[in-house]
């Protein structure tokens, strides 16, 4: 893999990957001049004891351009520049011009504690191919797109102010993607976010008890157990969990427990490549039209400590319940973290195993 790091007019920096060396006199454009003067800031929830992130000024963020003008696709003209500028790369990375999270500015007083909303937020381009979704990518361009996760969380896990880095994908309009490009983004949270701070609980929790991590022998479970298999590779998995709170939610997983993309090897990326890339594409294929999903990686806490217990891992969360009903959160849901399935995992396991694919 081979990157070259860019500054953008306004401040932000902008790395380009590619498979192959790249050329070296290619300049980082952007639609905006100035630099990001507004701040986000973290609230406590004072009845939830977790944080909550502030960003008014995202409401002013680009949302669903016309197909015509799409500010990450490359372009030479000077009228409308973009975020990505032409040239041989493959996949681009650079800083949200209206993050989430951001450590500018002077934080606002509140009868509740208050702190800095310290951390980063990336966009990950997946592609010059403002048409190409991840399912359809070839399955070393998924590799090259783990790799790029990999060297990001390497160096977003050097900040101080950086203890959990989150990769993730929401596709299609009904999750809320604002942007036609397909893209990912990555989170780096000031503080190990409550769903993945209950998991890391967990798995920590057993892996005191047993000295096996908990992900590790849940797959091994499911292979054994093989009804819910989507993909069954040399090294990795994709499967509808037993405990799936979500019609045809999926994991995708290496066998052997590795806490973050870093600690892949080479035959380990390409395996998980092929598994996510089986899903995706039974997705599309299942009903013959795009499935929206969210789809998030979780990896071990950025604390400097080792963590044998935490297995990198992605989980799927399709929304289409039925064919012509979509599946938002429910009130039990939303308010109580409940979940109420109407559909079996082995019965959606069961729909997805028998879409036939075949990867490029």
């Amino acid at each position: 893999m081979y990157w070259e790091d860019l500054v953008k007019p306004d401040g932000r920096h902008l790395t380009l990957y590619g498979r192959n060396p790249l050329e070296k006199d290619i300049e980082a454009p952007s639609p905006f001049t100035e630099p990001l003067q507004s701040s986000a800031h973290l609230r406590w929830h004072v009845l939830r004891g977790q944080w909550v992130t502030y960003a008014p000024y995202r409401q002013d963020r680009t949302f669903l351009p016309p197909p015509e003008f799409n500010p990450l696709a490359p372009t030479a003209d000077p009228v409308h520049p973009t975020e990505t500028p032409a040239g041989n790369w493959d996949v681009a990375v650079f800083e949200n011009r209206f993050p989430a999270l951001a450590s500018r500015g002077d934080v606002p007083s509140s009868i509740v504690d208050t702190a800095p909303a310290a951390g980063a937020c990336e966009v990950v381009v997946f592609s010059q191919d403002a048409q190409m979704d991840l399912g359809a990518a070839s399955v070393q361009h998924i590799a090259l797109i783990l790799r790029v996760l990999g060297d990001r969380t390497r160096r977003l896990g050097k900040r101080d102010d950086v203890m959990y880095v989150l990769p993730f994908q929401n596709r299609g309009a009904e999750i809320g993607v604002t942007l036609h490009h397909p893209h990912a983004q990555i989170y780096a949270y000031p503080t190990v976010p409550p769903v993945a701070a209950r998991m890391q609980e967990m798995a920590l929790a057993y892996y005191g008890t047993t000295g096996r991590g908990l992900l590790a022998d849940h797959i091994e479970a499911e292979r054994a157990d093989s009804v819910r298999m989507i993909y069954d590779g040399s090294q990795s998995v994709g499967f509808v969990p037993a405990c799936a709170r979500y019609p045809y939610e999926t994991w995708v997983a290496t066998q052997r427990p590795v806490p973050n993309f870093q600690e892949l090897d080479d035959g380990e990326i390409l395996d998980l490549a092929r598994a996510l890339k089986t899903v995706l594409l039974k997705y599309d294929r299942l009903w013959n039209r795009p499935m929206p999903y969210v789809m998030a990686w979780y990896q071990a806490p950025n604390d400097g400590k080792q963590h044998p217990e935490s297995h990198l891992h992605a989980e799927l969360w399709p929304a289409y319940r039925t064919r012509d009903r979509l599946k938002y959160l429910a009130g039990t849901e939303l308010a109580a973290d409940f979940f109420a399935m109407d559909a079996l995992p082995e019965e959606k396991a069961l729909e997805l195993q028998q879409v036939e694919v075949e990867l490029a």
